[in-house]
């Protein structure tokens, strides 16, 4: 159980505590099977074990060479497999390409996922090729706040109902935005969520760990562009009432890079806007 400051006079049903999605069954509650490729900028981070790779969290192709993920994802030995539907499966459209460096925001805390900053950046091995089946995420402007059920959707590879079957087909799951004034309510997640966060969902869909890292895929003027990199949810289960799943805001880390970063955080904050 992640530690957490939240100190709201609310009902003790209601006060639930954050938790990565790592640490959660792996599923997409809600959710139904992705048409083929419809998300072709998501991807599986696999890590390496006993000779095998196995999936642990779904990410963003953002260039060729790089993709984005929640900071609570990476560890050891890590590959990512780009143009999947079945992960399971060794598919003609599939691309795999191993991580070389890894980026994680300086100030993000693994041990308390409500303090925000939940992001890095991986560079390939190799630029990957672009097709039907692989192809880069549209980002948001910067600063960017979307309104009141927006509609998106979260994708990732589980199950579609809590306590179901697991499945390896990728998966989506309709969650539209709650704003900053509703999910910072007293009775939804109150002060810990944070305006660099953005919070969907919130009733019987939701997304769980496998999801981490992956991306809030949100409509605007008819295009889809990747708004959120899903962070956490409810310690209690994936589709607890008024706990949306809650994303790192995108758009709240495009843009002018603070001074005091480190140099390659600099770097990488003017790779990510060019």
């Amino acid at each position: 159980m992640l530690a957490v400051f939240w100190f709201s006079p609310v009902p003790a049903e209601q006060n639930v505590k954050p938790q990565y999605m790592e640490a959660l069954q792996d599923r997409v509650v809600g959710g139904s099977v992705a048409k083929p490729h419809a998300w072709p900028w998501q991807i599986s981070l696999q890590y390496l074990s006993r000779g095998s790779y196995y999936h642990n969290c779904g990410g963003s192709l953002v260039r060729r060479g790089w993709v984005m993920t929640a900071a609570h994802c990476v560890f050891g030995v890590w590959r990512v497999v780009l143009g999947a539907q079945k992960i399971t499966a060794n598919e003609p459209t599939q691309q795999v390409v191993r991580v070389t460096n890894i980026y994680i925001h300086p100030n993000w805390d693994p041990n308390n996922a409500s303090s925000g900053d939940d992001i890095a950046l991986l560079r390939l091995s190799s630029n990957v090729t672009l097709n039907s089946y692989v192809q880069l995420a549209s980002l948001p402007k910067p600063g960017q706040i979307l309104p009141n059920n927006n509609p998106c959707y979260i994708t990732g590879w589980g199950s579609t109902q809590t306590g179901g079957p697991l499945s390896d087909v990728l998966k989506q799951a309709y969650l539209p935005v709650r704003n900053y004034e509703t999910c910072s309510r007293s009775d939804w997640w109150g002060s810990i969520v944070k305006k660099t966060m953005v919070c969907a969902g919130g009733s019987r869909n939701s997304g769980c760990s496998g999801d981490s890292g992956g991306p809030l895929n949100c409509k605007v003027k008819g295009r889809y562009y990747v708004h959120g990199v899903t962070s956490f949810g409810s310690s209690l289960r994936c589709n607890t009432p008024k706990k949306p799943t809650v994303f790192t805001r995108v758009s709240a880390y495009i843009g002018i890079c603070p001074k005091n970063y480190p140099s390659k955080m600099t770097q990488l904050y003017k790779w990510i806007n060019k």
